[in-house]
């Protein structure tokens, strides 16, 4: 007889005690066989805790002594958490009826499955995908990543065309299944992310060690999005702008990030120069702000990643240490969910705004 795993849902929370009130019961009524739920919180100022502690006693309540965004503050929760599996949830996802059984259902079916995700629709227009994974996240070849279900700001209705699960590019860190070992293994998200992008980051160095990152579609969940940061703010454009070229630089051999984000950085002036013609002046300036600090980067944590980077493979905590022979020899890297071309291309030049579109021998 297979032992159930043990799951652990985590939700990282900052000042939303609006979204606990409004999200938690569909969590609760989970129907997951001893299913742990966890509540990491930020160093919230609002009565988030209070409320937790007054209507949720069997909650866990893990408190982070400062705001650390989403990479440091689950980074942090997630060492005080023992579990096979963690799905980390955002605080203003809405889950439905037996939403855990078949994405764990998936994963256990392949050790090599190391993230999966599942449907994600919007909870304001529930008939469609939502913009942070819809129905599974790739990314085109100069590092822009997009969604079965998502092209840009371009959102498509679900009308059952992507009901097959499979293996993606990336998972949304919006409701992210992780198997514990591979989270080990990859030493969490990269904290100098601070937010947005820092899933994607995951995912490519898991498979640049060879795993898989899965989409499936037999779960679904309501996300409202932008719960922490919304589309206008232009801190959220900065981190966007500097993270993708963090992105390119981590996870590229050398002489391709250098010649991709050589493009990049010229095709980020033109996004600047049309926030400048829509009047986004604090956007544009975010865009420049982002460069800076990128280039920054290149020599204040160079260190930093390089050692990240080398700790993917050789950092194997003793939750880890029976993978040892797996990472002994190199795996080849996993390149499922690449699109071999220019999604900017396809989008503003060729008007081509659904995934179904696009040239599937374009695919990896």
């Amino acid at each position: 007889m297979i032992d159930t795993p043990k799951v652990a849902v985590v939700i990282l929370n900052w000042n939303g005690t609006k979204y606990l009130k409004q999200f938690l019961p569909s969590v609760m009524a989970s129907t997951w066989q001893g299913l742990d739920i966890v509540v990491g919180d930020n160093a919230s100022t609002d009565d988030s805790i209070t409320f937790l502690q007054e209507n949720y006693p069997s909650i866990r309540i893990i408190q982070n002594d400062e705001n650390y965004g989403f990479t440091g503050g689950y980074n942090r929760v997630l060492q005080q958490v023992d579990a096979d599996y963690y799905i980390l949830l955002n605080s203003d996802v809405e889950v439905t009826p037996g939403w855990i059984e078949p994405v764990i259902s998936l994963m256990q079916s392949d050790d090599q499955i190391a993230i999966a995700a599942p449907k994600i629709k919007a909870y304001a227009q529930q008939g469609h995908f939502e913009h942070a994974g819809a129905a599974g996240g790739f990314i085109d070849a100069y590092g822009y990543p997009f969604c079965r279900g998502r092209m840009f700001y371009e959102v498509e209705q679900d009308l059952g065309q992507y009901e097959q699960s499979g293996e993606v590019f990336w998972a949304s860190g919006a409701s992210l299944f992780i198997k514990k070992k591979y989270w080990d293994l990859a030493g969490g998200f990269d904290d100098y992310f601070f937010a947005h992008m820092e899933e994607i980051d995951l995912c490519w160095r898991l498979k640049n060690m060879g795993y898989k990152v899965m989409y499936c579609a037999q779960s679904t969940i309501y996300h409202v999005g932008g719960g922490t940061l919304n589309a206008e703010n232009p801190f959220k454009t900065y981190l966007n702008f500097r993270n993708n070229l963090l992105l390119l630089k981590k996870n590229l051999p050398f002489w391709r990030a250098f010649l991709v984000i050589n493009i990049r950085m010229w095709m980020d002036l033109l996004a600047l120069f049309r926030f400048l013609a829509e009047g986004k002046r604090k956007d544009a300036w975010a865009v420049s702000r982002a460069h800076q600090a990128f280039v920054m980067s290149l020599f204040k944590s160079k260190i930093k990643i390089q050692k990240s980077k080398k700790e993917e493979v050789t950092h194997l905590t003793p939750h880890t240490s029976h993978l040892r022979s797996q990472t002994s020899e190199p795996r080849p890297q996993n390149k499922k969910g690449i699109y071999n071309g220019s999604i900017v291309w396809q989008f503003f030049v060729k008007k081509i705004t659904r995934f179904t579109d696009l040239n599937p021998r374009d695919l990896a």
